[in-house]
């Protein structure tokens, strides 16, 4: 097993509902996917949105990730992989083990992510 590359941040904040920055990095958490397999995917912001219902759920999935990122012991774990957009692949980690991707899926905020699969339709159901 490889050994995991901890990200040290000076200052975490939250982009949207499954982007990140540390000091000022944009960072991409997949939950507990593996990079280019699996992942997590939550609702678009601002004009990136289709709908309002999208927008109004993605603050959701923003505010509560934000919330996560608080939690004392989180940690930052690198793949070592990037996306399309250059972003890092990372783990958010909580010191109990669970991913802030994991937990925004079973919350609701966010649904798995799966190469291949068309984006989900956060305005379905208005």
């Amino acid at each position: 097993m490889d050994p995991v590359i901890l990200i040290t941040c000076i200052a975490l904040t939250v982009y949207d509902g499954d982007t990140v920055r540390c000091d000022g990095q944009l960072l991409r958490p997949m939950g507990d996917g593996a990079p280019y397999v699996s992942g997590f995917d939550a609702p678009e912001i601002g004009w990136r949105a289709k709908c309002e219902n999208e927008h109004e759920l993605g603050m959701r999935a923003t505010r509560r990730m934000e919330a996560l990122i608080k939690t004392p012991g989180l940690t930052i774990e690198d793949s070592g992989e990037v996306d399309r957009f250059d972003r890092p692949l990372v783990v958010l980690r909580l010191p109990d083990g669970r991913t802030t991707g994991q937990i925004l899926i079973d919350d609701g905020y966010a649904r798995i992510w799966l190469p291949n699969r068309r984006r989900h339709d956060w305005c379905l159901g208005q």
